[in-house]
Formats: C-alpha cells, sequence, structure tokens
C-alpha cells in the first residue's frame, strides 16, 4: 500500500531494546510502529540495541505494520551505525530526531538511500524550516515531537495545547502542500483515557493523520478517532449517490440533508471512502 494512502490512526513507540516489547508489537493493533533507538534506549545499551532491531526486523512478523526506525541524530555517536545496522533489515522508513535542515535529511539520504526519510518535528527551527523539509524528495512522513517542542518553547502544559497550536498547524500546512504523512504528538498521561480522547479529537480536526502512542492501552481510542465513523461513511455514500444523481440530470451541484453538495464535497467524500475501505484492508491481514 502507498504510504501516503495508508491508514496511520496509531503510531505506538517500543524501545529497540526490550526484546518482549519488540515480540509483543506483532500482534498489536496498531497502524504503525516506531522502533526506537534514541530517546527510549539507555546510552550503554544502545550497540546491543540496534543489533536486536535488525535481527528482529529480519525475522519479520509485523505484518501490515508500517515499521519506523527512529535512528539516532548523526549528531550523536551512534546515529551512523544506527543507520548501517537497520540497512536492508526491512524497514518501511527511517526517522530522524530533531530535523532543522534539508542538509540533515541530505546526509541521511545518502547513508540509506532505499529507504523512505521521516522527519522528527521537535525544535523551533524544524519549526519554521517545514515547507522546506516537507518538500525534500524522500521524505514522506511527519512526526510531531511535542514534548521536546514544548521545552524549546518554555511554554506551559495546557489541554487544548494553545501554546503549540501555531506548530502543529505549519507543520501540517506544510505536510499536505507536498503531499506527505503527518503524525500528531504523544499523549503523556497513558492511563487518562478521557484526556487522550479530546486530544485525538483535536488532532483529527487539524487534519493530522494519526497519533503517536506511548503504550498499548492508547491503541483503541487512536484507532477510532482517526477512522471515519459510521455515520460519516453513509453520508459520504449518500453525498456521491445524489451528486451522480444531479450530474444525469443536468445539475452542477446537489442537496443532501439540506446543504450543497457541490464537487469538492465529492473529493473529500471519496478519499473518506478510501480510508475506510484501506483500514478494512489493513484489519484484515
Amino acid at each position: 500500500m502507498d504510504p501516503r494512502a495508508r491508514p496511520f490512526r496509531s503510531v505506538l513507540y517500543i524501545p529497540g531494546s526490550k526484546d518482549r516489547a519488540l515480540d509483543k508489537a506483532r500482534g498489536l493493533p496498531v497502524d504503525a510502529i516506531i522502533f526506537d533507538l534514541e530517546d527510549a534506549v539507555a546510552v550503554e545499551e544502545k550497540p546491543a540495541a540496534r543489533t536486536l532491531l535488525a535481527e528482529t526486523l529480519k525475522a519479520g512478523g509485523y505484518g501490515s505494520r508500517f515499521r519506523i526506525v527512529r535512528v539516532n541524530g548523526f549528531d550523536t555517536p551512534w546515529g551512523r551505525d544506527d543507520v548501517a545496522a537497520i540497512a536492508g533489515a526491512g524497514a518501511d522508513a527511517v526517522l530522524l530526531p530533531k530535523v532543522e535542515t534539508t542538509a540533515q535529511l541530505d546526509d541521511l539520504a545518502a547513508a540509506i538511500p532505499d529507504v523512505p526519510l521521516w522527519a522528527m518535528m521537535e525544535t523551533p527551527k524544524g519549526i519554521l524550516n517545514a515547507a522546506a523539509l516537507a518538500a525534500h524528495p524522500r521524505l514522506e512522513g511527519f512526526v510531531m515531537g511535542t514534548n521536546d517542542l514544548a521545552k524549546e518553547l518554555g511554554c506551559r502544559f495546557r489541554p487544548d495545547r494553545l501554546a503549540l497550536m501555531t506548530s502543529l498547524t505549519h507543520c501540517l500546512l506544510a505536510a499536505r502542500a507536498h503531499g506527505i504523512v503527518a503524525v500528531d504528538g504523544v499523549y503523556n498521561a497513558f492511563k487518562d483515557e478521557a484526556g487522550l480522547t479530546a486530544e485525538c479529537a483535536q488532532g483529527r480536526d487539524l487534519g493530522f493523520d494519526g497519533k503517536t502512542l506511548i503504550h498499548p492501552a492508547q491503541i483503541a481510542v487512536a484507532n477510532a478517532a482517526f477512522a471515519p465513523t459510521e455515520a460519516e461513511i453513509e453520508l459520504a455514500r449518500r453525498q456521491i449517490a445524489a451528486f451522480q444523481e444531479a450530474e444525469r440530470a443536468g445539475q452542477g451541484v446537489a442537496v443532501v440533508d439540506g446543504r450543497i453538495v457541490e464537487n469538492l464535497h465529492i473529493v473529500t467524500a471519496r478519499e473518506t471512502l478510501a480510508k475506510a475501505a484501506a483500514i478494512a484492508e489493513l484489519e484484515a491481514v
């Protein structure tokens, strides 16, 4: 499935150093996994973690789950060795932390020429350069690093994420302008289902493709929030049918539930049905 067309409702971080967690992830109902060699792995464990992860990816068993590896930055002692270890291991993408310039993406692209690139958006400079980064020919996805970004901005936590809104929407604009995936940041209170539900709803309303997660308990909420509802699917079908009937009658617009339906609404309706079909395809595997 084309990465730009497939669902990314739930994107779960898994430490690359934890054998049991890596194995358990094979059975979790997530759309994608970020196998983390950066923040989730202690310094003394990094060499062993990259070896374990490469062997795990080669062993397979992750089915239709999209496999993203977050390596350490190339400004650390571990980044280049991480990339060398996972090259050819079967990753669907490699995720670089704290991306700020296209030169960083060029450097990563040269190190691993046959794997799509994703970028962590988590610094003020990176956010300001989002449009240039999204236009990079090898880049296929943004992941919002809201914890690091909040630290860099010096902002306070608010349930409405007001202080982060400019950064979130700026990256979304860049992603949509260049046709790449955009995944929202994590919700730290993994036992707070109500809070997670609200933040997922906000992310979906803004236009994100899905949510990064820190615990399997968050998967069901994200999958539900970023999937079309039955009501949305039913409305999309009725809009398409009504518009087709209007076209047969020589008219350029239709009316559904008292609202005008034009061609732009039909584009959205077809995208809704395509997303629902893609989700069904993934869940059937």
